[in-house]
């Protein structure tokens, strides 16, 4: 999975991006398994998805707030 571009992610719908969310931190969970039994090979996967994770994270707040702020409108 390569570093995903915000604005592609910023198309979804929150539901999606969630899934997605999920699915990278279950392949991260299973990256570090690795590492620590010295079978991970590219130790850089782990950097970019941690990335990753916290980009959605970030959007998804975006979002959040961004609906908050349409109600009190």
């Amino acid at each position: 999975m390569k570093s995903e571009k915000p604005s592609k992610l910023r198309d979804l719908k929150p539901g999606e991006i969630e899934t997605r969310l999920a699915d990278a931190r279950e392949e991260m969970m299973k990256l570090r398994f690795q590492q620590v039994t010295g079978q991970l090979s590219d130790s850089s996967r782990l950097r970019t998805l941690r990335r990753n994770v916290a980009r959605m994270q970030t959007i998804l707040r975006e979002q959040a707030v961004a609906e908050v702020g349409k109600g009190e409108a």
